[in-house]
């Protein structure tokens, strides 16, 4: 007899406490609340042989997209591999992609767990860790397509569907499809209210739009639904200051930050890089924020794990540069290089983009702006290549576009600011950019005529 879960895909376990708690694990994975983790961590403790425990457990090592977990990653794929005769085909499967992680292979992996998605689409676990995994690569036509590849096989009757209309919803707005991805992230809130993805993914549309104040409204109207015992809650707290420093409130960003971001001193990967992105996004803006930077960067030391994904390491560059942390600079940047020598996925991401960006913040730093401008021009067009989202990622052309204006490389900041206004309506943000952008080049002007007169007196 054939043993199945709650979505029909099959299973080789019998024990029916082991399935249960697996069921209940799933769903606060695909909700990103309470904790996983430890529901999972019983069944196995229970049931060592468990196969489909030890997969979900690697699969959440693998979304974390986090070095200092790579112990936990291997204890669980070797405890799979173990397993290789009693489990299934499918189970095997996941196994063996989480091997190709644990080994370095990101993109094989991610590849493999899509495999997995072709040939049992109703198995969630490995949707998920393919959605994340085609995040954290960049894979940004993936995250709309792989969940398109499963959609006839879900309706309103099999658990967990509102889940997968939040990832799509995600997917349709990294690939520009504004609209749609509204519609079905709203969608996917009928279902589920509590859905902090497709919250998450809806925020982003109001972002891309330049919708700051609806977006300020969403988040702050639905805050019940997303910022209690969620893994998301941080993210979006991140994603609210980010629409109110588009509006120039500073005061609001800092409490923010303060209460939400920054609250516990969380040393989550993913955590910090937030917390990094907003304070480099201040300080490109000239604001004075204080002893935050000493934080983050002192976390970000205690850590460890550089060179195992090179966006964290260029997020923890930035702390080390604005906390005066020359040592700890020098030493991550000496991992990333010994990275990018490598094989694997994570020797191309940095190389290609994390090894040339994190040396343009450094120039930028140094007051290099000449240099800063060389390394990022480049650059931003295969700047996907490094994981995160198109609002993550957009710090990279505002360091441009600063660069520029400091550099005093008129026409390339007027130039950049005439593209940034193309993407996003006027706000004050933008405003004080283009004005700015617009003096310099007046001055420039003026400064050419005035030398033109001369040599002609």
């Amino acid at each position: 007899m054939t043993h199945t879960d709650s979505r029909g895909v099959s299973v080789s376990s019998t024990n029916t406490n082991s399935l249960e708690r697996f069921e209940a694990a799933l769903e606060l994975l695909h909700g990103y609340y309470g904790d996983p983790l430890t529901v999972i961590d019983h069944a196995l403790a229970d049931d060592p042989g468990f196969v489909m425990g030890h997969a979900m457990r690697a699969g959440m090592m693998i979304t974390a997209g986090d070095g200092t977990v790579e112990p936990m990653l291997r204890q669980s794929v070797e405890a799979g591999e173990a397993l290789s005769t009693s489990a299934n085909e499918r189970e095997r499967r996941h196994i063996a992609a989480a091997r190709a992680w644990l080994d370095g292979h990101f993109a094989r992996s991610i590849q493999l767990y899509g495999d997995i998605v072709v040939d049992y689409p109703r198995d969630s676990l490995a949707l998920q860790i393919a959605h994340i995994g085609d995040f954290l690569l960049g894979q940004s036509t993936l995250l709309r397509d792989r969940i398109a590849q499963v959609l006839p096989h879900w309706t309103t009757r099999v658990p967990g569907f509102g889940y997968v209309l939040g990832m799509h919803a995600f997917g349709l707005e990294e690939t520009n499809l504004y609209e749609q991805a509204e519609e079905r992230g709203r969608f996917a809130l009928e279902l589920n209210p509590r859905d902090p993805w497709a919250i998450h993914a809806v925020a982003h549309v109001m972002e891309m739009q330049g919708r700051q104040d609806e977006g300020i409204d969403w988040l702050s109207g639905r805050a019940a639904d997303w910022s209690q015992d969620n893994m998301m809650a941080v993210h979006n707290w991140w994603h609210l200051a980010l629409f109110h420093l588009e509006l120039g409130h500073t005061r609001q960003v800092l409490d923010i930050y303060d209460a939400h971001i920054r609250e516990n001193h969380s040393a989550v990967a993913l955590e910090l890089i937030d917390a990094c992105a907003m304070l480099w996004r201040l300080h490109l803006r000239g604001i004075d924020v204080g002893e935050r930077w000493n934080e983050v960067a002192d976390t970000w030391q205690a850590r460890g794990a550089e060179g195992y994904y090179a966006f964290n390491d260029t997020h923890a560059a930035m702390s080390y540069l604005c906390a005066g942390r020359d040592s700890a600079l020098a030493g991550l940047l000496a991992g990333m290089r010994a990275a990018a020598g490598g094989s694997g996925s994570n020797a191309m991401i940095t190389r290609e983009v994390g090894l040339p960006v994190t040396e343009a913040l450094l120039s930028f730093s140094r007051q290099d702006y000449d240099h800063a401008i060389e390394l990022l021009l480049p650059v931003r067009q295969i700047a996907h290549r490094f994981g995160g989202s198109h609002a993550q990622r957009d710090l990279i052309n505002l360091t441009l576009i600063e660069a520029a204006l400091r550099g005093q490389r008129a026409n390339l900041a007027c130039a950049l600011a005439a593209e940034r206004m193309e993407l996003k309506p006027m706000n004050p943000s933008l405003s004080k950019l283009v004005q700015r952008a617009s003096a310099l080049q007046r001055e420039a002007a003026d400064g050419q005529g005035e030398a033109v007169a001369a040599k002609v007196a």
